[in-house]
């Protein structure tokens, strides 16, 4: 049973708003054979769900909702497991409060 005052993460992200740059990702997976222990982390570990993994096994991106938050880029930039950038200007999470 949930009180009024829960609230789902879903719902919270749901008040945000993406302007999609379509062709052109911010974010890049090395392409591998085998995943890294790093991207199978980001699979559970993204807050906004944009990693998985594909039919081959592989980790995939779509970054059509991320919200730059950086947990990708901790886990997986370093190891050069991805490539992470800001998206051009005007795209990318518009949040709505704050």
């Amino acid at each position: 049973m949930t009180k009024e005052t829960d609230v789902r993460v879903e719902d919270k992200l749901y008040q945000n708003r993406y302007r999609v740059d379509s062709g052109r990702s911010h974010i890049k997976v090395t392409p591998h054979v085998t995943p890294s222990p790093e991207l199978l982390a980001l699979v559970k570990l993204c807050p906004a769900r944009c990693y998985e993994l594909n039919g081959n096994g592989q980790v995939e991106v779509a970054h059509d909702g991320c919200m730059e938050c950086g947990t990708c880029r901790v886990l997986a930039e370093g190891k050069g497991d991805i490539t992470w950038t800001y998206p051009r200007g005007g795209y990318g999470v518009l949040f709505k409060f704050g």
